[in-house]
């Protein structure tokens, strides 16, 4: 697990492709203190395993699912890269619940300063916009983020100067391609109470079906079809 606050910026030294996977060897000084081959470190917020350590460098193993999510798949020799290493146990949450899975990528599409602050509009499918929520967190290049504007295709962000400076921030221009993180929490919690479909999530609420089943069933009630206004106000909702 992350927190989405960036140690270091880092720097692809090579890249090694497959017909569907790479190799990459960073550079980086700060996030290789304590780490072991085996450990996590996210790059651009995408959770990687490091496999082979070198003095002032490590390298990790990309696959195919990765490529397809992330912006991985268009990384060039020389680019710099956000770098954190895994949230140790007695370390302080200073961002969010970041799982280092990205769930897609989106474009920014404005970069405007605001007196201090830059802000970035950044474009993303209807998937990831979903969970996109005004004052939420979102993470973009694994830089912990608050949502300040959402529209309907894309969403804002505001960034002091510190986060810009000390982070890939700096290096994007309109047209950048950003790996995008949503809140971990909301995607569960749709999970729980929602019966997802392929194409979508259908308006059934599983979780309350089941305590409805169960209160009709003891009451001997005849069950009603769907979930109503006042059945949800009846048992709590």
């Amino acid at each position: 697990m992350f927190t989405g606050i960036v140690e270091e910026v880092g720097t692809i030294d090579t890249i090694s492709r497959g017909a569907n996977s790479a190799v990459l060897t960073i550079r980086a000084e700060k996030v290789l203190a304590g780490t072991k081959v085996g450990d996590s470190i996210a790059v651009n917020g995408i959770c990687l395993t490091v496999t082979r350590l070198m003095p002032h460098a490590f390298t990790a193993d990309v696959m195919h699912e990765t490529l397809n999510r992330s912006s991985l798949a268009n990384a060039l020799r020389g680019a710099h890269v956000n770098l954190e290493r895994a949230m140790a146990a007695d370390g302080r949450f200073g961002g969010h619940i970041v799982s280092g899975h990205v769930d897609g990528t989106g474009r920014i599409v404005e970069v405007k300063k605001d007196d201090n602050a830059i802000w970035y509009t950044i474009h993303a499918i209807p998937q990831l916009m979903r969970y996109i929520v005004e004052k939420g967190s979102v993470t973009i290049d694994g830089i912990s983020l608050t949502v300040a504007k959402v529209a309907e295709d894309n969403f804002s962000i505001s960034a002091i100067p510190h986060t810009v400076s000390q982070t890939v921030l700096k290096d994007r221009k309109v047209g950048a391609v950003v790996n995008l993180e949503t809140d971990i929490i909301g995607k569960y919690v749709e999970k729980l109470l929602f019966k997802g479909q392929s194409e979508g999530i259908t308006e059934e609420m599983t979780g309350a079906q089941t305590i409805k089943e169960n209160a009709l069933h003891k009451s001997g009630e005849k069950q009603p079809d769907g979930i109503t206004r006042d059945f949800l106000a009846k048992y709590g909702f």
